[in-house]
């Protein structure tokens, strides 16, 4: 495997409506982003991954973008995004945009111009069918529920196809004259100075063609796209085109949101001459997940977690990197998800982040992760602004749960979990905003904020500070980013364990999920790297783990 600059980085993802307001309006913004850097800069992180603040209506909070090359006001101007990706070079720090091109918005020029000439130029920028007796081209569900068809404004015989919200019209990448103004859009961004892009649900720009039906999987007649997604072929062609045209001239970091990949096709995702420098790792994320709907997933144990996490080590190993998570703005919170409750306390969270960052690959923290942020607690869908979890609050109705019930299902997998305010202190609104926020603040601020832990010694924030020094110490360096991944004890439930071992370290990572302590059989060890605990027991080869103890050993 080529060796990159990147390959050593630590990633974090802003969400900037959420992370801090500057001016006062309740929703956070570019310059906000600015303010806080020296906090992101002491954190450790490199590379900042920021979510959509193009021009959009926001029907899917910015994931409908209406100009690609606009800043939308509410988050500030392009010369604020200009002097943030300034100022992040003095710091030696690079800004990552959210690439956005599965799909724009209803507002955008393109297809306002299609509306108006269905079968001119821009008309054959999407997918637009004559339909004929209310017959629709095919039963695809969309991920916010209902057909992916939905009809052209002002006319009565076409419609237009969109797997997402029906504001975010899918954009034909069959077309080569859409791919070439998007590849422009992609060369002008570079041209700012961003050092690359997450590539957001690019795994869907391939259609099955022509049209067809997949057996129905609910009462409502359609099925789960996934079953087009299976089926698609060529992808490949669009991504090589676009690595080849504007991501390898300019030397890009790009990192792909791939669900539905095959294991075979990892190579060209991935490899040396992969589509994308990484993509991320959602087998954890995917545990558990229901065709149902949210209201029937299950929360993956332990052992189903830390499988998960092997079975990606196993796939990349030789390959590439995957970009490692426990969480992101479309997930619940992973402390929250992943930890029963009575271990989603600061040594819980610490346990969970020691696991996942200590794997190979890149490891990206989503704002908020680092001082352990939970999930909120929700009463009632009026709460939620989340359109997905609408949807799935309705899902949940429609299959016989109570209000009550379905509120408690939805409320746990609701996007709106990693979407609340940042948590900076005690103060008003958590020290967001001296407005009023945009969505509802957790309650659990007072508790959990950013200035009651930066600088004690003990805190979740300060864990991963650790954890992001240990990456970076030239003595383990080598040993954690290049050195192979080798579980052990597998077979012993409610324990993680693995080795990351290169040309002349070994690193032994363990983690206890159980409640009771855990004796383990261990040799060699030379050095504590890292504890969560202030102590680790060790006699004779055997060392025990308290319950919910991590603990990081050169051996």
């Amino acid at each position: 495997m080529k060796k990159q600059w990147w390959h050593d980085k630590v990633a974090y993802q802003i969400y900037p409506k959420s992370f801090y307001d500057s001016n006062g309006d309740g929703i956070g913004d570019v310059p906000g982003i600015i303010e806080k850097l020296d906090y992101l800069k002491n954190l450790g992180v490199d590379i900042i991954w920021i979510s959509p603040i193009y021009v959009s209506p926001c029907a899917d909070q910015g994931y409908d973008v209406a100009d690609y090359c606009g800043i939308d006001p509410q988050f500030g101007t392009m010369e604020d995004v200009e002097r943030l990706i300034a100022e992040a070079k003095k710091r030696e720090m690079y800004i990552v945009m959210d690439l956005v091109v599965n799909h724009c918005s209803d507002e955008h020029e393109w297809f306002q111009k299609a509306i108006a000439d269905p079968d001119g130029e821009y008309g054959s920028y999407f997918y637009i069918e004559t339909v004929k007796d209310g017959k629709l081209p095919c039963n695809w569900r969309s991920y916010f529920g209902g057909p992916v068809w939905d009809k052209l404004p002002g006319h009565e015989d076409k419609y237009y196809l969109h797997v997402f919200h029906k504001k975010q019209p899918d954009l034909n990448w069959e077309n080569p004259k859409l791919r070439q103004k998007v590849y422009e859009m992609i060369r002008w961004w570079l041209e700012k100075g961003i050092a690359g892009f997450r590539i957001d649900a690019i795994i869907n720009i391939k259609k099955v063609l022509p049209w067809k039906d997949y057996p129905a999987d609910r009462e409502d007649g359609l099925c789960n796209i996934d079953c087009m997604l299976k089926e698609a072929k060529g992808i490949g062609e669009f991504f090589a085109e676009m690595r080849d045209q504007v991501f390898l001239p300019y030397q890009a970091f790009t990192v792909g949101e791939v669900f539905n990949e095959k294991e075979e096709e990892i190579p060209d995702f991935i490899g040396d001459n992969g589509y994308f420098s990484s993509m991320f790792d959602f087998k954890e994320t995917c545990a558990g997940k229901s065709i149902k709907g949210w209201y029937d997933c299950n929360v993956p144990s332990p052992d189903e977690y830390k499988e998960c996490c092997f079975s990606s080590q196993r796939q990349s190993e030789n390959i590439g990197f995957f970009s490692n998570i426990i969480e992101n703005h479309d997930e619940p919170r992973g402390v929250s998800h992943y930890l029963p409750e009575n271990a989603c306390n600061d040594r819980g969270k610490k346990l969970l982040a020691a696991m996942y960052f200590m794997l190979r690959g890149l490891p990206f923290i989503y704002q908020g992760q680092e001082i352990g942020m939970t999930n909120k607690q929700f009463h009632s869908i009026e709460e939620i602004d989340d359109v997905s979890s609408k949807d799935e609050y309705q899902v949940a109705l429609n299959a016989g749960l109570t209000p009550e019930e379905a509120i408690q299902a939805v409320g746990h997998y609701s996007r709106d979990n990693a979407r609340t305010p940042f948590q900076w202190n005690d103060g008003k609104n958590a020290g967001f905003t001296v407005g009023t926020p945009w969505l509802g603040l957790n309650e659990n601020y007072k508790e959990i904020n950013a200035a009651a832990q930066v600088g004690q010694e003990d805190s979740v924030f300060t864990f991963y500070q650790k954890l992001i020094a240990l990456r970076r110490n030239p003595e383990y360096k080598e040993t954690i980013i290049y050195g192979t991944t080798e579980p052990i004890f597998e077979d012993i439930p409610n324990v993680m364990g693995y080795f990351r071992k290169g040309s002349e370290k070994s690193l032994l990572i363990l983690g206890n999920f159980n409640v009771e302590k855990q004796t383990l059989p261990v040799q060699n060890i030379k050095k504590v790297l890292l504890n969560n605990l202030p102590e680790l027991e060790y006699n004779d080869n055997q060392l025990t783990l308290d319950s919910y103890q991590a603990v990081i050993l050169e051996v």
